[in-house]
């Protein structure tokens, strides 16, 4: 057996064989390191979004992959559409708990759903791991302008007192039974103690051009979407169903400076599969939670009047919790229902 002198701190002579596999150990272990999550190796993580590409949960979904990047390597963003957003979030409830594949949870896939079909291929309790809420979206309630100066109705206040006084008279649309449109006036009709007539339309196009007409006169819109109408004069903003007033809108009041406690938000976040490693998700995280704290990422997202909402893995589980325990009661009382 031939033998190496290996010079350190003491010299010493080593057999050639062992060298070698000094030296395959030393190889293995550099091996996992660079391929370990969380490195810039070849492999990407797949970001899910249970929906169409080109809507906002996509492309906020986009805006954060090119961000984080740097630090968790590629991500790519795989749209998985379809069935109010069970597919992709049960694709990536069924996906291998390492890190390599998180998804969008949404109000609708993880506090509406669940109540709203009779059967979901996945358990929002028990098949997710929080990573981060991602963003809000105020919704606002928004009443045709010309119907509002008929009904001498300048303010929230007004509204309130016009709408308790005459009982049935007012009615509001939304984009479908069990839609965020349709949920967000049903929690404010039994909160506020009013009774309004609800008309569901195929989608929140139809229904927003309802209210444009006069054919119904006022609805529970997403923020982004009603502001151009807003600005045009088209439509008067009333209030909106965040806690508190919104940047976009700082004159108009928050709905729960009435009615404590209200709130009714289009919101998404980042989950994993349940049982991926505490480590995996603390460095997700870290990552994405550093995207939505810079000037850039907040500076996009404000063209989509979405407010950043970064948070510990944990707060985003008791905030999804909460959510989830509170529209039980809404779609119920609703009576809507999905196959």
């Amino acid at each position: 057996t031939r033998y190496i002198s290996v010079t350190g701190v003491q010299t010493c002579a080593l057999p050639i064989s062992r060298i070698k596999r000094l030296l395959l150990a030393l190889f293995g272990i550099w091996c996992l390191c660079t391929s370990s999550f969380g490195q810039t190796a070849s492999k990407p993580i797949h970001l899910i979004v249970p929906y169409a590409p080109g809507g906002p949960i996509d492309v906020t979904a986009r805006i954060l992959a090119e961000r984080v990047k740097e630090v968790l390597g590629p991500v790519i963003v795989e749209n998985r559409p379809g069935a109010g957003g069970n597919i992709g979030a049960d694709f990536v409830a069924k996906a291998a708990p390492d890190g390599w594949t998180i998804g969008i949870a949404a109000t609708a896939t993880h506090a509406v759903n669940p109540w709203l079909y009779s059967r979901l291929p996945y358990n929002v309790a028990t098949d997710f791991a929080p990573i981060t809420q991602i963003l809000r979206v105020p919704n606002v309630l928004v009443m045709n302008a010309e119907t509002a100066k008929r009904l001498d109705i300048h303010n929230f206040s007004d509204f309130l007192r016009y709408a308790k006084a005459h009982p049935g008279q007012l009615n509001y649309g939304s984009g479908g039974n069990g839609s965020a449109g349709h949920l967000a006036g049903e929690l404010f009709k039994s909160r506020a103690g009013l009774f309004a007539v609800h008309i569901p339309y195929n989608g929140g196009n139809p229904a927003q051009l309802a209210l444009l007409s006069g054919q119904v006169d006022f609805n529970f819109d997403n923020l982004a979407t009603a502001a151009p109408n807003i600005k045009s004069g088209k439509l008067i903003a009333l209030a909106v169903t965040t806690p508190q007033r919104s940047s976009a809108l700082p004159d108009v009041p928050a709905i729960a400076e009435t009615l404590s406690g209200f709130a009714v938000d289009t919101w998404w976040g980042l989950v994993a599969p349940a049982q991926t490693p505490a480590s995996v998700i603390q460095k997700l995280n870290q990552a994405f939670v550093q995207a939505l704290q810079s000037p850039e990422t907040k500076t996009r997202f404000a063209t989509l009047m979405a407010e950043p909402v970064p948070t510990t893995a944990d707060a985003f589980g008791i905030f999804m919790r909460s959510e989830l325990a509170k529209y039980e009661g809404v779609v119920k009382r609703s009576g809507a229902k999905v196959d």
